[in-house]
């Protein structure tokens, strides 16, 4: 193996003008961690596009190599778990954004951090799921702990067309669900039916102002939008009902009503990701194994190598990427 690798670094400068470049790094300016691996694929998620791009503060030590998750193979571990050879994943503790992240040859991070490759799976299939397909599957599941299953009517997943929205859907509908689809690309209406949507509705019909209650239409979703999405899709959910949320790529903020949660009973979940336990991280890498259609990854990811992820994080701010991006180091 080469002494060097390259990575890609984010730095800024005394006026905090935030800049990006590619650059050699070598193991010893990793850092710190009980296990080393070589990086074989990564992904380019929404938050990744935020980093590299500064539009949100995502990035809170300077400077940093971005990229959330990653699929490798351990070369190096003190880690009781992991032995060199080994198959791993990692999402989401502050990799990416406290500590040195996917997009680099190599990384060294916790052992605790990791969870194993499943099986039958490719490093390359493990990041067309990766944070943003693991993300919908801990949705999926918080739905189903609150009672929301197939028989309980329709479900709607915002931000549809994007990655945590696409492996919703596929989730969904593998499950049973009747999946209403909402999106603003009104040309995605085919890609979102194949991927399992029943229907697919228009963003327009989300994105005003909501009322304390309007009419019942779903029974629960998955929402990565909030803002005003976020407060209409609540107000349109039946008695009882839920919504699972773990976006905010229209806004932070949530300009609803408590109407929804004390006339109707309405439950919002709240969906993290990146400080999940590892049982719970475990159960949701299993439950991507049984319940999402592998064979649906090529229709809603696309392969691009090292030197397309700065374009593609600008893409994914800009909303115009469709699905997944995996990115084959």
């Amino acid at each position: 193996m080469s002494d060097t690798f390259k990575a890609i670094l984010v730095s800024r400068d005394a006026e905090k003008k935030q800049s990006v470049e590619v650059v050699d790094l070598t193991e010893a300016e990793l850092m710190e961690g009980d296990v080393t691996v070589a990086v074989d694929a990564t992904t380019v998620n929404y938050k990744d596009g935020l980093a590299i791009t500064g539009k949100a503060p995502v990035v809170r030590r300077w400077p940093l190599v971005p990229g959330i998750d990653f699929a490798g193979t351990v070369i190096s571990s003190s880690h009781p778990d992991w032995r060199k050879g080994d198959k791993v994943i990692l999402n989401g503790w502050g990799v990416g954004e406290t500590h040195y992240g996917a997009y680099a040859g190599r990384a060294r991070v916790k052992g605790d951090w990791l969870v194993p490759l499943p099986e039958g799976m490719s490093p390359h299939d493990a990041m067309a799921v990766g944070t943003a397909g693991y993300t919908a599957m801990l949705a999926v599941m918080a739905l189903e702990r609150h009672g929301i299953v197939p028989d309980r009517g329709p479900v709607v997943v915002t931000g549809a067309a994007g990655g945590v929205g696409s492996v919703a859907i596929s989730i969904l509908s593998t499950l049973g669900y009747h999946v209403i689809a909402s999106t603003g690309r009104n040309a995605e209406s085919p890609y979102l039916i194949g991927l399992g949507a029943s229907e697919v509705i228009s963003r327009e019909e989300l994105s005003q102002p909501a009322k304390p209650l309007a009419k019942e239409r779903w029974a629960g979703g998955v929402d990565s939008v909030g803002t005003h999405t976020l407060a209409n899709v609540l107000s349109m959910t039946s008695y009882g009902g839920a919504i699972a949320t773990c976006g905010l790529a229209g806004g932070m903020d949530l300009p609803g009503s408590v109407a929804p949660f004390i006339l109707r009973g309405v439950s919002l979940l709240g969906i993290d990701s990146v400080m999940a336990p590892k049982p719970v991280r475990l159960e949701a890498w299993r439950r991507i194994g049984t319940d999402l259609d592998l064979k649906k990854l090529s229709t809603l990811s696309r392969s691009i190598g090292f030197d397309g992820i700065i374009g593609a994080a600008r893409d994914i701010v800009e909303g115009k990427i469709r699905g997944r991006v995996v990115v084959d180091m």
